[in-house]
């Protein structure tokens, strides 16, 4: 955060007092009863919250422009102004971000007991942020009128540089699921090597051919990537630290984000986009998350993408209605990458830049499930079950990916609707749809259900 986040982080304190004083006769009446507990029939957790229909009061709003009007200011400015009445559950929206900037300090633990009031929920101050926007999400509680003004003030405190999205009035963004992650955005130009606590991309890292990429373990995993019969294999060490490469690979240009949250890695053409004006694009880190999923961005012309569509959600790419082209990208052994491509390249030890890359750099980070809010999981699996989507005209299907590795290996069909896994060379992954080999994903479950929640999900028989 930068001098001016910290300076007015006075302004955020006081708009969470003024919050504290005007919450507290806010209505919990619930819409129902929540879901009873099989065992034995009780409620189990609060009831959705009643949500009121229409404006907010006239109170309510002269609340929220108030608070983004003061935290944005050189000043506070709340002594002359009446604490108004916020009694509508749509002002946990407010509450959720501003503990998410300020958890563990008096500004949070005033907008976790007023969060509190207003869901019927009981907070653990650990996980305050994570548990009340994930139970908002599950809600589908709506954003409130003005909560776009107060959500830009509170994450501009955090970054500055991201009113280039908020400057948007028609991102196709869902506000109430961004939130920040923890780092600055990456405003490097080419050649990167960003030092303000961004996640740096590797731009044209160097490489050695398969005999030079010894130093990587067999059995450690590789995204690898062929284009115009030219493979390459990105360790998964030095993508978990970089989270982005920008490179050239069989004459095209990509953009290769990796999303270690919700376990995708995606390989997009940048050289050759129809509707931008420069190209290629050179693709960064935001350092924004929409459901745990990372927001990447195009340095050239300011717009947004979602990178797990590869759709540009801001910006003059989103005017011109830009999808990126993505090519195959194999998650497999680097044992069994090599055997398959015995010419392929491999990004160097050091990525070409003298840095030393732990083997495990995030270590049991995830172990314990999503670290971000993701909303709702999909409980046919667990949310953190690899999967391989695809997804083709009307057909969206999800393969968990330990059942079609042993299906494969006992010789069985791995098919539903017209979408077959089958292993090509050397065991390596393929899918096809009525025959034609198509593009297709891995992620974790959370991730490609709640981007695809009409997916069908193979399983395999017994």
């Amino acid at each position: 955060m930068g001098i001016d986040g910290f300076a007015r982080l006075g302004a955020v304190a006081v708009a969470a007092m003024l919050l504290a004083g005007a919450c507290s006769g806010a209505s919990t009446d619930a819409t129902g009863t929540p879901d009873p507990d099989e065992a034995t029939g009780a409620p189990v957790g609060p009831a959705r919250p009643a949500v009121p229909e229409g404006p907010v009061d006239e109170a309510t709003a002269r609340a929220f422009e108030t608070i983004a009007r003061e935290i944005g200011g050189p000043s506070p400015g709340f002594a002359a102004t009446a604490s108004p009445e916020i009694a509508d559950v749509r002002g946990a929206w407010v509450l959720a971000d501003l503990l998410r900037i300020a958890s563990g300090t008096i500004i949070g633990d005033a907008a976790e007991r007023q969060a509190e009031v207003l869901t019927g929920l009981e907070l653990e101050p650990q996980t305050a942020w994570i548990d009340l926007t994930n139970q908002l999400l599950a809600w589908d509680i709506p954003e409130p009128p003005g909560y776009l003004a107060v959500k830009r003030e509170t994450l501009e405190l955090v970054e500055p540089q991201w009113a280039v999205l908020f400057d948007e009035a028609d991102a196709a963004v869902d506000w109430r699921e961004v939130s920040w992650g923890g780092v600055l955005i990456d405003d490097a130009p080419l050649g990167g090597g960003c030092s303000r606590g961004c996640i740096p991309a590797l731009d044209d890292p160097a490489v050695t051919d398969a005999a030079g990429g010894d130093w990587y373990p067999d059995d450690r995993v590789v995204f690898g990537i062929v284009v115009g019969g030219e493979a390459r294999a990105y360790p998964k060490n030095i993508m978990e630290v970089h989270e982005m490469v920008n490179d050239t690979l069989g004459g095209r240009r990509l953009g290769i984000p990796y999303c270690t949250l919700c376990g995708s890695a995606e390989a997009f053409f940048t050289d050759d986009v129809t509707g931008a004006t420069v190209t290629p694009l050179l693709l960064r880190t935001s350092g924004l998350l929409r459901r745990s999923n990372k927001i990447m961005y195009d340095i050239e012309s300011g717009s947004y993408f979602d990178t797990f569509e590869g759709q540009a959600v801001s910006g003059p790419l989103q005017d011109a209605g830009v999808v990126l082209e993505r090519t195959q990208l194999s998650v497999t052994t680097w044992a069994d990458w090599k055997a398959t491509h015995p010419e392929t390249t491999i990004v160097a030890e050091d990525g070409g830049i003298g840095r030393t890359y732990d083997l495990d750099p995030l270590g049991d980070r995830d172990a314990n499930g999503p670290i971000f809010p993701i909303g709702d999981v999909d409980d046919r699996l667990g949310a953190q079950t690899r999967v391989l989507g695809v997804a083709v005209d009307d057909r969206v299907v999800a393969f968990p990916v330990a059942e079609v590795e042993a299906a494969l290996d006992d010789g069985d069909e791995v098919v539903v609707d017209g979408v077959a896994v089958t292993s090509g060379a050397e065991g390596a992954i393929e899918i096809r749809v009525e025959g034609d080999l198509v593009v297709h994903q891995e992620s974790f479950w959370f991730a490609w259900s709640q981007f695809n929640p009409s997916t069908e999900l193979w399983r395999a028989p017994g």
